[in-house]
């Protein structure tokens, strides 16, 4: 998620996220509701109740149990864990009886020949080569030969457990809280910023009870916002993509508010664009005539809340037209390969991408889940055109370019449909302004709109179960929703915490073009009846959370959610770590394991596959602050040091198994 602290050296709304750029007349599905009621009834409140009760309990939805998930029934154990303290102070705190240790800091050294950090005497040389800033998403590989079975998970033995890469987001940089707050605007810093962005490629080993990071390491690598990256697909080449410094519409520098991700089945990284339209200015302040002006407007072009295009021409979009559509897609990177090239994968469509978690479908192919990071946006899949090669790893290398990208519209009787979204099939013509299905990728969003998706309350992690075959959509919250446009799939005016809807594939078969789907929890303090929470009355006053992130699926198939947006404002705790049932009796029972320090968002949570080890990435501490008076120096607490995003690893103190 980026809000609108991140780029607070410039003037700018008070959160970017607030506004939807959807102006689309989709229906709500309170809208298809309202055609057999009346007005009378509308304003009487009968369209929420009615569309809640229309939709299946999840007690009397089909329990799965299918021979091709490898489990049965209700699976999901107890939390074993003694529950942390809901509150917030400047540093992290985690659940009694495990520690968490700093893995790597911003700054920290990455590739061979890093200087040691400076916060005092930073250059953009230096920064290519350590640790970038917000760390967001983390995927781990092992490091022996990566592989996965069909269901999703990890096979293999104790080993993969403690020698892997670590594969790392970073999603944007704060000025106020990296510089000194004296420091102009200058090229320096911009590049710095610049170096700040992308990813990082870390090899760790657990020795005894400490992970470290290993150096010097073959893998080890830095992604930038200058890292040279080519187009793969049905849009490489296409005219919109194509600039004064690339007319060839193939090639492209870097990768920019890189947010959440996934991993593939053959040990690849997928790194997701997520709000790349505020890296984008134009002086002008007008769009009208401008040859990208529909999609732009769309997209929210020109955000103008990060000032590059001042420095340069290429994030101005009235001296290069066709930049700022050669961002916001999927990029594919080999972590075992630090010379391979990252490839924007445009099949997977164009849109701010939060998340790309993979699973196998019964017949073999990849299906790859997403979510449009805004209010009032949508759900999608990508269903690969071939299957997976499970025995080659070298076959999978175009896997992702031949597929089908589909959009998510939830039906009122709580089933679902997954609509594809392929050139000349319904609305998606010349006729509508899409001249061949790169244009349809390049414009996901205007081609979404023309076919009904629905309307969702700011959809982040979309995560598969391969224990339980369902499918987690995590809503962070949308405060824009008018009590006339709520419906069953969002089901509050004015969301200010969120949800998380529960998918479940039609024959258990994510290939599938339809679902069922269900509310697993509604989010909030369920302890006060007027925020209209629904979390399972066993759940404590530390348990509860608000506006869920990122969520984790562990080796037993349990559910952990990350978020964003909780503080002393907010909720009156810090973000963190929840553990949450989703079947049985004690389904919606969350509990508190893990928080940040003030003003911090947790992000990517990450089990090693023998469940010992978690990895959590903790960034912007201190955000809404400065560099001379943080509100927190986490986690170094060194006078003159500015809080540092971190990652950080969570091990039981007995050398257990986390939870369990």
């Amino acid at each position: 998620m980026t809000r609108d602290s991140h780029f607070s050296h410039i003037d700018k709304p008070k959160d970017p996220d607030d506004v939807s750029s959807n102006h689309s007349d989709n229906p709500t599905m309170g809208d298809m509701i309202a055609e057999r009621l009346s007005r009378r009834d509308l304003a009487r409140g009968i369209l929420a109740v009615s569309a809640i009760a229309a939709v299946t309990p999840a007690r009397a939805l089909p329990n799965l149990n299918l021979p091709w998930f490898g489990l049965r029934g209700n699976t999901t154990p107890s939390f074993d864990f003694l529950e942390l303290k809901a509150g917030f102070d400047q540093t992290h705190h985690v659940a009694d009886g495990y520690r968490a240790d700093i893995l790597i800091r911003w700054g920290d050294k990455v590739v061979s020949g890093a200087p040691q950090f400076d916060v005092q005497h930073q250059s953009a040389a230096a920064q290519a080569k350590q640790f970038g800033y917000n760390n967001d998403f983390i995927g781990y590989i092992p490091l022996d030969q990566p592989r996965r079975d069909l269901n999703g998970g990890w096979s293999g033995g104790a080993d993969e457990s403690v020698h892997g890469l670590l594969v790392v987001n970073h999603e944007y940089t704060d000025a106020l809280l990296m510089f000194p707050t004296s420091s102009p605007r200058t090229t320096a810093l911009v590049d710095i910023e610049m170096a700040a962005h992308g990813g990082s490629v870390i090899e760790i080993r657990k020795s005894g009870d400490k992970w470290n990071v290993m150096d010097p390491s073959f893998y080890a690598r830095r992604i930038t916002a200058t890292t040279p990256m080519r187009f793969s697909g049905p849009a490489a080449g296409a005219a919109k993509l194509k600039t004064s410094a690339d007319p060839t519409g193939t090639m492209v520098l870097g990768t920019i508010n890189n947010c959440a991700g996934g991993v593939t089945p053959w040990g690849t990284w997928l790194t997701c664009e997520e709000n790349f339209n505020n890296y984008f200015i134009d002086p002008s302040s007008s769009l009208t005539g401008h040859p990208n002006e529909a999609g732009f407007r769309r997209y929210g072009v020109p955000g103008a809340v990060n000032d590059w295009g001042n420095f340069y021409p290429r994030f101005d979009i009235a001296k290069e037209a066709n930049e700022a559509n050669r961002f916001g897609w999927i990029v594919e990177i080999d972590p075992f390969d630090p010379s391979s090239t990252p490839v924007k994968r445009t099949a997977l469509g164009r849109f701010k991408h939060e998340g790309a978690e993979s699973i196998v479908s019964r017949d073999g192919r990849l299906v790859i889940y997403s979510g449009d990071d805004q209010r009032f946006d949508y759900v999608y899949k990508f269903v690969t055109q071939d299957k997976v090669d499970t025995s080659n790893r070298a076959k999978n290398k175009d896997l992702l370019d031949k597929g089908v990208l589909y959009v998510a519209r939830f039906n009122a009787d709580g089933s679902g449909t997954w609509l594809p979204l392929v050139y000349g099939q319904g609305p998606l013509t010349a006729a509508k302004g899409f001249a061949n299905q790169a244009e349809v990728l390049i414009n996901t969003r205007l081609a979404a709109d023309l076919l009904g998706a629905t309307k969702m309350d700011r959809p982040e992690d979309v995560e598969a179960n391969p224990a339980t075959g369902k499918v987690y959509v995590v809503l962070t919250n949308n405060t824009n929703r008018t009590a006339a446009q709520i419906d069953p799939a969002n089901p509050r005016a004015k969301n200010a915490y969120g949800h998380i809807i529960e998918m479940i594939p039609d024959s258990g078969d994510h290939a599938a073009t339809t679902f069922k789907w269900n509310i697993l929890v509604k989010c909030g303090n369920h302890l006060d009846p007027s925020v209209g929470a629904s979390f399972n009355p066993k759940t404590t006053a530390d348990g509860w959370f608000g506006m869920p992130d990122n969520v984790a699926i562990d080796a037993k198939g349990r559910l952990w959610v990350a978020t964003d947006g909780q503080g002393p404002d907010s909720t009156g705790r810090a973000d963190g770590l929840w553990a949450i049932e989703t079947d049985g009796p004690a389904r919606g029972t969350a509990k508190h394991f893990f928080h940040v320090p003030i003003n911090a968002e947790l992000c990517g949570p990450r089990f090693t596959p023998n469940l010992e080890t978690l990895f959590l990435a903790v960034q912007h501490p201190g955000e809404g602050s400065a560099f001379n008076a943080p509100s927190t120096r986490w986690p170094d607490f060194q006078q003159g040091v500015p809080p540092r995003p971190s990652v950080v690893v969570i091990t039981r103190t007995n050398r257990g198994k986390i939870a369990c």
